[in-house]
C-alpha cells in the first residue's frame, strides 16, 4: 500500500492542506498602522484581537478533503473508488479557491485591502498532488486491464 507512488501523493497532499488549515491565508490593511486583519482558514483576527467566524467555509471545505483523501488511501483494492476520490477532492480544491475570492472580494470592502499571502497556493499544491495520484491509479488500472488481457 505505501510503496504505491499514488499513496505518497495523496499523504502528502494532506500533510499540506493539514498545514494550510493552520496557516494565515492573508491580511486586510486599511491604510493606518496596526489596523491590520489577518485571514486564516476559520476566522479573521481583527486589530483588537476579536475573532470573525465568518468565513468557517473555508476551514470546512479544506478539512473535509483530508479524511476522503484517507478514504482513497485505504481504498487501495478499488482503484476506480480511489480516482473518484481523488476527482472529488480536486473539485474541493476548486471550490476552495471559489469561496476564497469571494469571501476576500466580498469583505474587501468593508477591511479595506486584501494582500494574499504565500500560504494561499498550499490547496492548489494539494490539487496538483491530487492530480498526479489519479494519473498514477490509472495507469495502474490500465497495467492490470492489459495483464487480464493477456490471460
Amino acid at each position: 500500500m505505501i510503496q504505491r507512488k499514488q499513496t505518497l501523493f495523496l499523504l502528502i497532499a494532506v500533510v499540506v492542506a493539514i498545514v494550510c488549515l493552520c496557516l494565515p491565508l492573508g491580511d486586510f490593511t486599511t491604510g493606518m498602522p496596526g489596523e491590520a486583519s489577518t485571514m486564516y482558514n476559520l476566522w479573521i483576527v481583527r486589530p483588537d484581537g476579536t475573532y470573525d467566524w465568518s468565513i468557517w467555509a473555508l476551514f470546512a471545505i479544506l478539512l473535509i478533503t483530508c479524511p476522503i483523501a484517507l478514504v482513497a488511501i485505504f481504498s487501495y483494492h478499488n482503484r476506480k473508488a480511489q480516482s473518484r476520490f481523488c476527482m472529488f477532492n480536486i473539485l474541493l480544491s476548486l471550490g476552495w479557491y471559489v469561496v476564497f475570492a469571494v469571501t476576500a472580494f466580498g469583505l474587501k470592502g468593508s477591511m479595506g485591502k486584501f494582500d494574499v499571502s504565500f500560504n494561499a497556493i498550499l490547496p492548489a499544491v494539494s490539487m496538483i498532488l491530487y492530480f498526479m495520484a489519479r494519473k498514477a491509479i490509472l495507469a495502474d488500472e490500465a497495467l492490470v486491464r492489459s495483464a487480464d488481457r493477456i490471460r
